[in-house]
């Protein structure tokens, strides 16, 4: 019980630090008359995705390369069947077709470019250069083909940043809403990594199926309410741009720089299911897109399903 309760405690400071630090980077980037575009791309973007960041980077630091792998791999699939299929259940999910055609196949790229990388059971340093290389010329083509008026979808990002209200208004509300979500972002890894350290412990499974399961949903959160909350105001692209922004950050950005301050090995049963797993939703995902630019209800419930199974298969069958 008191290992759930970390668990709970450390789920409840990762969010409130993450919705501190993107509404006092986004009150920054108003002061500071950056774009709204470019608000929505990187500060929702990656604001979202900071739980995932400080409990992997935490993780590595600290020798635990199972939760800090399988942290962003879970974060990938359940991001896709659990929370695009639960607002497809809300409402059906349109997408711009840019961002399905950019977006949406730069997903896949990275989860092939994870399977490529992995391939020698670890990810090194030179894997984060990759990585991180890999985030750069996806975040400076996102931007410019944005900017110069070629993507349609430079309404998504702006509308991203939207969806985040009550702004802090002055200077020192904005210092301390940033340094009080950074605070509470890092004090909530620790306890969250120490309370699923001890449910691993105490279940007899694997860090590794704790990382892809309970500590992937509790990063995932942010991702969640900003989706849901979008899904509810019928900005559907909003849901889907998000979650395929937050999936190409976690494994390009996240492991780029987890792998960059601590090489990772990676967990057999991670390359030997987890990582298929990642990119066949990512591909069903697309495969749904595609075939009719939105995700329909009965897409949605088919997605929630699959991690319902995902779950079960996770515990029953790949536990150890």
């Amino acid at each position: 019980m008191l290992n759930l309760l970390f668990v709970a405690i450390g789920v409840l400071l990762l969010t409130s630090g993450g919705e501190a630090l993107i509404r006092g980077s986004l009150a920054a980037a108003n002061r500071l008359g950056i774009s709204p575009l470019l608000s929505g791309l990187l500060i929702v973007g990656f604001g979202t995705s900071a739980p995932e960041l400080v409990v992997s980077v935490e993780a590595a630091l600290s020798e635990r390369p199972d939760i800090a792998i399988g942290n962003v791999v879970g974060s990938n699939i359940s991001n896709i069947l659990l929370i695009l299929g639960l607002c497809a259940l809300i409402t059906p999910l349109a997408v711009k077709p840019l961002v399905l055609r950019r977006d949406g196949v730069t997903v896949v790229a990275a989860s092939l470019l994870f399977i490529v990388l992995v391939g020698g059971d670890a990810l090194v340093r030179s894997d984060a250069a990759i990585f991180l290389l890999a985030l750069a010329a996806f975040l400076i083509w996102a931007y410019w083909t944005e900017r110069l008026g070629e993507a349609p979808s430079a309404g998504l990002h702006i509308a991203e940043g939207e969806e985040v209200t009550s702004l802090p208004k002055t200077t020192l509300w904005i210092v301390m809403a940033v340094v009080l979500g950074l605070f509470l972002l890092i004090v909530g890894s620790q306890v969250l990594l120490k309370g699923a350290v001890g449910i691993a412990e105490s279940l007899g499974v694997s860090e590794a199926v704790i990382g892809l399961t309970l500590v992937a949903v509790g990063t995932s959160l942010p991702e969640l309410s900003i989706s849901v909350i979008a899904a509810f105001r019928r900005h559907a692209d909003v849901a889907i741009g998000n979650i395929l922004g937050s999936n190409i950050f976690n494994l390009l950005g996240i492991l780029g720089i987890s792998a960059l301050l601590q090489p990772l090995p990676v967990h057999e049963r991670i390359l030997q299911f987890d990582q298929w797993v990642m990119l066949g939703t990512s591909l069903i995902l697309l495969f749904f897109l595609y075939t009719g630019s939105r995700l329909s209800r009965l897409e949605g419930g088919l997605l929630l399903l699959g991690y319902g199974v995902y779950i079960a298969l996770s515990f029953m069958v790949f536990g150890t």
